[in-house]
């Protein structure tokens, strides 16, 4: 027999407690969706937030709510209305476009150390350097290299028989419990998704190791103590949320060969936890950290509730 359709069962120890869960995530979706778009839109139609630094934030925001997107409406759908199945080929584009904004989001949060590193290190020649032409071209290389990161890995996945069980102990559609419902040798899969996911955090880390060695060296080179931690704060938050979106996701995608699902045998608990750090927690933390607390984001809106209530007052008279 060959598999039709997969039946997405995750949160093996939370069955009872779904109406509580749907409140939940639906409330977390909200949230991201609200913030996220606010700073999105913000970026977008505030001409005084038209610099490289926000115009990845914009990116970032965009991709947490498609990030999101992704997975979170098909959780409601099980959890609210009992719909738990998903077509074979609706499971490998979740698959896809999943890893593809996981690994956009690792190359853009390199390209915004790097700005970062250019704005410490090189204040005076920020503007020269960081060009919209650049940013632009830094941007663009990112979600080329984040969606091209992943089809190896997903077409090999696809072309696996699938011929017993089609029950995925996980909230969505991912590479590890896919790989254990298939009856054939992984070893090709988890080289090359080894290898991709290598590729992908070897460059990605290595632009941010560099750039925040050499932030630092910068800062303890700042005679004025205000000034040290003033140049500091500005790279703390990235400097979070790297490593909260980075740990959990090298666990999950470096693990060693022995320690990848093989056929029948897979744990979604801790896999799906660890996913919830990177694909859920991240995209709410991002907005709060690096725009809300924000004076320049803050103004933004400000500025444009003040134009829509203006608006509005003209309107009525």
């Amino acid at each position: 027999t060959h598999v039709t359709e997969f039946i997405l069962f995750g949160f093996l120890s939370l069955q009872n407690f779904n109406n509580l869960l749907s409140c939940v995530f639906l409330c977390i979706y909200l949230f991201i969706l609200s913030s996220n778009g606010i700073i999105f839109f913000l970026v977008i139609f505030d001409r005084h937030l038209h610099t490289p630094m926000y115009f990845f934030v914009g990116n970032l925001s965009f991709i947490d709510m498609t990030y999101t997107s992704v997975t979170i409406p098909q959780m409601l759908a099980k959890s609210l209305m009992n719909l738990n199945t998903i077509s074979f080929t609706a499971c490998f584009v979740q698959m896809y476009i999943f890893l593809s904004l996981g690994a956009t989001e690792c190359y853009l949060l390199a390209v915004m150390a790097y700005d970062r590193y250019i704005a410490i290190c090189s204040p005076l020649h920020y503007q020269t350097i960081m060009t919209r032409q650049l940013y632009i071209i830094l941007s663009t290389a990112a979600w080329c290299g984040g969606f091209a990161a992943p089809v190896a890995l997903t077409l090999l996945a696809f072309n696996l028989p699938y011929c017993g069980p089609n029950i995925i102990y996980h909230y969505y559609c991912d590479d590890p419990p896919l790989l254990s419902l298939a009856c054939a040798d992984l070893s090709l899969n988890v080289t090359v998704g080894s290898f991709s996911a290598i590729v992908v955090y070897l460059v990605t880390l290595s632009v941010i190791v560099i750039s925040y060695t050499k932030i630092i060296l910068t800062i303890l080179r700042i005679s004025s103590k205000g000034g040290r931690k003033k140049t500091f704060s500005t790279c703390a938050s990235h400097f979070t949320v790297v490593s909260i979106y980075f740990l959990p996701l090298m666990f999950m995608y470096l693990r060693p060969p022995g320690l990848y699902p093989s056929e029948g045998e897979y744990s979604s608990e801790v896999d799906s936890l660890l996913t919830m750090l990177y694909s859920v927690l991240t995209p709410i933390m991002n907005p709060i950290i690096y725009s809300m607390r924000n004076k320049d984001i803050k103004i933004a809106f400000q500025r444009k509730i003040g134009f829509i209530c203006t608006r509005s007052s003209l309107a009525t008279e």
